[in-house]
């Protein structure tokens, strides 16, 4: 048993251990201009952090009217997205200080994230975060993306944890909520400053208005630490 009694932390992954919104952006960006929409913005992409990138094509061929299928539109934004993932995606460095800590705590740790089980085993190798974080759990291999609670709950039942015993960390709304119908405490990183008075962050137990830059190793241990006496009790 670790340190930190029977606590385990899940991991969102996009924005939140890894800046890859950028490499989303582009593969969207790309797949939209060769379907005759040439003026995708940072300011439209964001609107879509947080959910799954199936959930993303759909929502874009809606919007656009896009001719493909969605499986077809999936497997193009896919391919580009891990041409760009396997060259171009770097760790947050307090993130990456964070989870060389727990791992050297023994605490148990997954990741729960919207992205293909492809693109998290690629992001996870590439910059060595795998070695630490073996357990993962993808939106395609759940019922339901966030904000339902599907990839939370099955990331604590591979570890053999019980939901009020794992502590979350997202950047997105979508996620926070998950987190918060998984039964699951949350520590907040909002990706989007300006996002972060959206009702979702409210429910997470630690929220981070300025995200990463307000996130440190240290600090997010001590809260850990407080949070499991005050939950022993």
């Amino acid at each position: 048993m670790s340190s930190l009694g029977d606590t385990s932390v899940l991991f969102d992954l996009d924005g939140t251990l890894v800046d890859s919104e950028p490499n989303y952006y582009e593969a969207n960006r790309r797949t939209l201009a060769e379907h005759g929409v040439p003026d995708f913005t940072w300011a439209q992409h964001e609107r879509f952090v947080g959910i799954s990138t199936l959930d993303t094509v759909a929502l874009l061929k809606e919007r656009y009217g896009l001719r493909p299928s969605v499986r077809e539109l999936l497997a193009t934004t896919n391919r580009r997205y891990l041409e760009l993932a396997r060259t171009s995606t770097h760790a947050y460095p307090e993130m990456r200080t964070f989870v060389e800590l727990l791992a050297g705590e023994g605490v148990l740790m997954a990741v729960a994230s919207g992205s293909s089980r492809e693109a998290i085993e690629a992001i996870l190798a590439g910059t060595g975060l795998g070695a630490y974080l073996p357990t993962v759990v993808s939106a395609d291999q759940v019922a339901r993306g966030k904000p339902a609670p599907d990839v939370f709950l099955e990331a604590a039942r591979r570890l053999g944890t019980a939901p009020a015993d794992c502590v979350v960390l997202e950047d997105a709304a979508p996620g926070a909520a998950a987190a918060h119908a998984a039964g699951m405490r949350c520590i907040a990183i909002p990706y989007i400053a300006a996002q972060s008075g959206a009702p979702e962050f409210a429910t997470a137990d630690l929220l981070l208005r300025g995200g990463q830059t307000e996130f440190t190793a240290r600090a997010a241990w001590e809260w850990l630490v407080r949070s499991a006496s005050t939950t022993a009790r």
